[in-house]
């Protein structure tokens, strides 16, 4: 049973990209099913809901709650998922299914058969830094996404290039106030994540910590800067691209990277 939902879920994501992707190349008068504009958020809002099972039997163990870096990574990419969706609903940001869904299905897999289980006792504080940590992560993980989208799309506004992805996309404004939408979100779920940590992690150089809590205090610093230029100097365009990347580069080396080396290296 545990095997047909790692395969469901990771068809479902796949299914759903793969429909966008081909609502924006292919010619909808040879695909009729393509006309439907809810069948990708059909199919992943589906898949979101099969990872959900697959979270509850990877997360939770006798043990106490497993943290390991691919368990973690399938509940960030869970994450994301679920708030593209969501966000979906309001806004035009389909497009997004196309990058974020394969990561969903890729990271499904790992977690499934490359996952080494890292209980931990469950600590109601631990695990709102916890949480709060992953939100914020996976927030900023979708402004990334969309700072690349924006790239993609100011280069061709510049160079006058034309394509199905470039032309379905909002126009640079909007794509810009959504991107700023999502940095501001991020970085007060990041400001209570480094709250939270101080509050309640002890013993941090004992625990192996200090190069993700350095790596997040840079990071937190980068999207300050980001939007403080944002509100005094109106920074947009390559700018606030660049910063945006910069500042998820970052968090995603003291999110991830730490865990890497102590679980798969040593």
């Amino acid at each position: 049973m545990f095997s047909v939902l790692i395969l469901t879920a990771t068809l479902l994501y796949l299914s759903s990209a793969g429909v966008q992707y081909l609502r924006l190349t292919a010619d909808k008068k040879n695909w009729p099913l393509l006309a439907y504009d809810k069948l990708p958020k059909l199919l992943g809002a589906l898949a979101i809901v099969t990872h959900t099972f697959l979270l509850q039997h990877s997360l939770h163990l006798d043990q106490g709650i497993n943290l390991s870096v691919f368990t973690t990574g399938s509940l960030v990419s869970w994450l994301v998922a679920l708030v593209l969706i969501i966000s979906s609903l309001r806004q035009q940001v389909e497009n997004l299914f196309i990058a974020v869904f394969p990561m969903a299905a890729l990271l499904i897999l790992f977690d499934a058969f490359l996952s080494i289980p890292e209980p931990r006792p469950y600590n109601s504080g631990l695990i709102s830094h916890i949480l709060l940590s992953i939100l914020s992560y996976s927030i900023f993980t979708l402004a990334a996404f969309q700072a690349v989208l924006l790239h993609l799309q100011n280069n061709a506004l510049k160079n006058n290039i034309a394509g199905s992805l470039l032309n379905s996309l909002p126009p640079l404004q909007t794509m810009e106030r959504l991107l700023f939408e999502m940095l501001w979100t991020g970085f007060c779920l990041l400001t209570a994540a480094l709250l939270t940590g101080v509050v309640f992690i002890d013993n941090i150089f004992d625990q192996h910590l200090v190069h993700k809590s350095i790596l997040s205090l840079v990071s937190w610093i980068i999207f300050a800067v980001l939007l403080s230029g944002r509100i005094f100097w109106g920074w947009r365009g390559s700018k606030a691209i660049r910063w945006t990347i910069g500042g998820f580069i970052s968090l995603m080396l003291g999110f991830f990277g730490s865990k890497l080396v102590l679980e798969l290296l040593l």
